[in-house]
């Protein structure tokens, strides 16, 4: 049985972006069972957990002795079991590792950055100096994707990984107007979010934090 590991709760504004998410998504489009094994904050910097997952971060990935870290890793792994994930075609599936790789490489840096300025250091000086240069970086690159995506509804053929982990990286900066101010990418993450399979790993997901939600929530 494959297990992966998870937080017990996070604060809001993570909620429905951690990246155990990710392949939550993947294992429910390749019909893979699992299980999820709850881990608090307090655990992450175990050495039994550190032994796991050298950041401390989630998920881990656990099945048959093997053991995975980074959520680009594990849902890479998993396509190559599931054609619902990645084609047979040879041909195909490098150009779909292209695309998992630019959603991790090209993309998600930049809006990562625009994200960590204004929900972690917008009140700093540096940071609001910083802020405009983030954005026209994180737009220039997201307007290259619409460029891609004009006319297309996934980025190669049908639904892949490349855009599971795209529609992953285009919902996080959900605290600005960023994707909805681009119609192509905002129809597209909707399109891909539309899928049961997501449906069904972010109601987990967020189920899991309600459930365990603190009485004083910081």
């Amino acid at each position: 049985m494959i297990t992966i590991t998870a937080f017990k709760w996070v604060p809001p504004f993570a909620q429905g972006l951690v990246r155990d998410l990710r392949v939550r998504w993947a294992l429910e489009e390749a019909g893979l069972p699992y299980e999820v094994r709850l881990i608090g904050h307090e655990d992450k910097g175990s050495k039994e957990y550190r032994a796991k997952q050298p950041f401390g971060q989630v998920p881990v990935f656990e099945e048959d002795g093997l053991t995975l870290f980074e959520s680009g890793a594990i849902v890479h792994h998993i396509a190559g079991r599931s054609e619902a994930l990645m084609p047979p075609d040879a041909h195909a599936q490098a150009r779909i590792t292209a695309w998992l790789f630019a959603a991790l490489n090209s993309i998600e840096p930049m809006i990562m950055n625009l994200m960590q300025i204004d929900l972690f250091y917008s009140d700093q000086e540096w940071a609001k100096l910083r802020r405009p240069g983030a954005l026209e970086a994180a737009t220039r690159r997201l307007e290259a994707l619409v460029a891609y995506l004009e006319g297309r509804d996934y980025l190669e053929g049908s639904f892949s990984v490349a855009d599971l982990l795209m529609t992953a990286v285009l919902r996080i900066p959900r605290h600005t107007d960023l994707i909805v101010s681009m119609p192509v990418l905002d129809t597209y993450r909707q399109r891909c979010e539309a899928r049961p399979a997501f449906q069904k790993a972010l109601a987990a997901q967020l189920e899991t934090f309600a459930a365990n939600a603190p009485a004083d929530p910081k």
